[in-house]
Formats: structure tokens, C-alpha cells, sequence
């Protein structure tokens, strides 16, 4: 197999934007690197530096253009999540069996397997009867901030636990034990970011989050949860997966993907989205008189603000991808947030539209691997965006916002607003 660092593409690597550095996203994203990858090498090389601690790797491909990205995350035949699982640094070779039991990181057919076994849990009429708790919790937390005056943080007192709650019910998780869903989310989100040091194993080098040293805390409650909910059943996810034919791995593994993805795509994407609304107070303006709707404005602001910048695959036989070789053992990743601003898909992509159509935007992925939980999502944001509209006549950016050091997840630490009388 020959090595990444040998294949040559068909443009020069010198002079090519980096797009890998997690500190470069915590500027918001790099557009215009993007652009320049998209126009000039849409599949460019990366090096994988050593940064914040953690090791260099042998480096990787970026995808850049929409058609590619689909292209790659519709071939799992060609570009395989279960290789290298689905983050751009190798995991451990000791950890990779027990990170492959997780269905993100499985292909075809053992992915599929899971998938319907999750999708009898994740019903549409499930997630419909948890519309009016989502719409009263939202209103609730928009009024709190309202009465505190002046500027808020929306992301400390209204999209975090908007969106940890909603979730929290949906598993059918105890009140009490919320704040440890929180804890388990940051430590596996925000292993990048300097505000979330990483624990340091032998030899001072940082854990992998995903290790089964730092799941085992999380895994040990996911099992406990599901024998009380087998004794005490309930109309939540965690009695549904706990009721299936699903091993004790496979169920431990469900439950962390279910609160690690479950919880943070909204609480990237509710901050995302009204953060462009307060940078555009046209469009802001249109969807305050109800000249936008709902739906379409939801599709544009996750196109905007994707909750996902970038994920990784690896390429299971030699292949072309643009005019570029890739051999067999390449990672490959794509970047969704550079997808969603193609100018050859998207017209004016950096101008926000709520009316946008058609908006065949990747921010819940594409192919076999598309969000399972894009549905419930949709439904948050829906439900957040419509009674932050009823409970304020605007949001008026108040600072700049402080965002997550990652080149994985496009998050917001805090968001300075105010909230307009109505």
C-alpha cells in the first residue's frame, strides 16, 4: 500500500490554505480558504500537524466541492467509516475494534442492521408527541431571559439547556442525572478546546475521548438505565432500544452516540442560526413579519451554520475523486460547512435567504449515514426559532461570539444578545 505522503495530486500542496488547525474554525469558518480549495484544488492535501497537544498524523485528503462531498459520503463501498472510523486523527490501533462497535463507524450491511433497529425507537409519532414539551420548555427559557434585561448569553441561559433537556426526555434520562449527559458531551465535543483540558495518560500525551477508559463511566450508566427502564418501561428511546434484540455493546454504544450527536446538533445549530439571523437584520426582519417560512428558514440557517464542519473516511481501494488519485488507506474528509457554500450548487451562498429553494445542503450528512435524528432536530429548531420570534421583536448582536476550538463540530461557547421589547 502506498504511503499518503507520497501521492501526488494534480495541483501543488505548497500554498494551499490549511484547513485542519482547530484554531483556525474557532475564527468562524475559513470561507475564503474554502473557496480558494474549491476553486483550485477541490481535493487538496493536508498535513496533520501536532497541535494542542495532541500528536501529528500521516495527513489527509480535503473534499471541498458539494458534488464530491455527496459523492464520497454515497460510496461507502470506496470510502468506508469502518477503516478509520470517522474522525480525522487515527484512534489508537488498541481502541479501533471497540470504536467500530459504534454504528457511525460501520459500513454497509452491519450499519444498516443498526440503523433499523434504531429507526423502530426514533418513530415520527414519537418525536411528534414531544412537540408541545420542546415548544413550552422554549418558551419558558426565552421568558427567564427576557426578565434578566439588557444583554443575555443565549447560549447560557437558553440553547444549552434547550437542547440537553429535550434530549434528556426523549432518552427518558431522571432530572437528576442531566448534568452528567452534559459532562459526557464536553468531554467527547470539546477535547480540542483549551477550556476542556484533556486528561493526560502515560507519558503526558492526552486520552482519546472515545477510549473505552474514558467511556466506561458513561457506558456503566447506560446499562443501568436500561435495566430500570426494562422493569419500569416508558415511552422513551432508552425503553425502545432497551427492548430490542440489541447486544450490551451495541446498546452502550447507541446511548453514546445518542447523547453525544442527539444533544449537540441543536446546540450548535440554535446559537448558529440566530447568530446569522443577527448579522442579517433584513432577512431577520422578513421572518419576524412572517414573510419567510418557518421550514424553509430552519433548511437555510442549518445551511449557514452547519452543526457538523467535517467528517472523515477512509478509503477502502484505489480510487479518483476530481482529477486526484487516492490509494487504497488515504483518510478522506469531508467538509460539509464548504459543501453548503458551493457557488455551484449554492447561488450567492454567502448571502443568508430564507426563502432559498431548492437548499440541498449536507449539514445532516447524505448516503446510509444520513442523521438519524435529523427529524427530531428539525423539529428543535423549528419549535425554538417560532417562539423566540413570539417573545421578542428582535435579537440585536451584543459581542462577538466565543466559539468552540474544533475542526469537528461548528459550536458556540457563548453568544452575547439582546432581546428586543416586544
Amino acid at each position: 500500500m502506498s504511503s499518503p505522503l507520497l501521492q501526488a495530486g494534480p495541483v501543488e500542496r505548497t500554498h494551499l490554505p490549511d484547513v485542519f488547525d482547530p484554531r483556525i474554525h474557532a475564527a468562524g469558518p475559513p470561507h475564503d480558504a474554502f473557496r480558494e480549495l474549491r476553486d483550485r484544488a477541490p481535493v487538496a492535501r493536508q498535513e496533520e500537524r501536532a497541535v494542542l497537544g495532541w500528536p501529528a498524523g500521516p495527513g489527509f485528503w480535503a473534499v471541498t466541492r458539494h458534488a464530491d462531498v455527496v459523492r464520497v459520503l454515497k460510496d461507502p463501498g470506496t470510502y468506508s467509516s469502518w477503516l478509520g472510523a470517522t474522525q480525522i486523527r487515527d484512534p489508537d490501533p488498541a481502541d479501533l475494534p471497540f470504536i467500530r462497535r459504534m454504528m457511525l463507524n460501520q459500513d454497509p450491511p452491519e450499519h444498516g442492521r443498526l440503523r433499523r433497529l434504531a429507526s423502530r425507537a426514533f418513530t415520527p409519532g414519537r418525536i411528534a408527541r414531544f412537540e408541545a414539551t420542546a415548544r413550552a420548555r422554549a418558551r419558558r427559557l426565552l421568558a427567564a431571559a427576557r426578565q434578566t434585561g439588557g444583554e443575555v448569553d443565549l447560549v447560557r441561559t437558553v440553547t444549552d439547556d434547550y437542547a440537553l433537556l429535550n434530549l434528556t426526555d426523549l432518552l427518558g434520562v431522571p432530572a437528576g442525572d442531566r448534568g452528567l449527559l452534559h459532562a459526557w458531551t464536553e468531554r467527547v465535543i470539546a477535547y480540542q478546546d483549551p477550556d476542556e483540558p484533556a486528561v493526560l495518560g502515560a507519558g503526558g500525551r492526552p486520552v482519546d475521548p472515545r477510549s473505552p477508559a474514558m467511556l466506561a463511566e458513561m457506558f456503566a450508566y447506560a446499562q443501568e438505565l436500561a435495566a430500570h427502564k426494562r422493569r419500569h418501561p416508558a415511552d422513551d428511546l432508552m425503553t425502545a432500544l432497551a427492548t430490542t434484540e440489541l447486544a450490551d455493546a451495541e446498546l452502550e454504544m447507541f446511548f453514546f452516540l445518542l447523547t453525544v450527536a442527539g444533544n449537540d446538533t441543536v446546540r450548535s445549530a440554535a446559537p448558529g442560526g440566530v447568530l446569522a439571523l443577527g448579522e442579517d437584520p433584513g432577512e431577520q426582519g422578513r421572518f419576524w413579519r412572517g414573510e419567510a417560512g418557518t421550514d424553509t428558514a430552519v433548511e437555510e440557517l442549518l445551511r449557514v451554520h452547519p452543526p457538523v464542519l467535517s467528517f472523515r473516511r477512509t478509503a477502502a481501494r484505489d480510487a479518483e475523486l476530481a482529477g486526484t488519485r487516492i490509494s487504497e488507506g488515504d483518510k478522506v474528509v469531508v467538509f460539509h460547512v464548504s459543501a453548503n457554500h458551493d457557488e455551484r450548487v449554492f447561488a450567492d451562498p454567502h448571502r443568508l435567504d430564507l426563502d432559498r429553494r431548492p437548499n440541498p445542503h449536507v449539514s445532516f450528512g447524505d448516503g446510509p449515514h444520513v442523521c438519524l435524528g435529523a427529524h427530531f432536530a428539525r423539529l428543535q429548531l423549528r419549535v425554538f426559532y417560532e417562539e423566540l420570534r413570539e417573545s421578542c421583536a428582535g435579537v440585536e448582536l451584543a459581542g462577538a461570539p466565543r466559539r468552540l476550538v474544533s475542526n469537528f463540530i461548528n459550536g458556540i461557547k457563548s453568544l452575547p444578545v439582546r432581546l428586543r421589547e416586544p
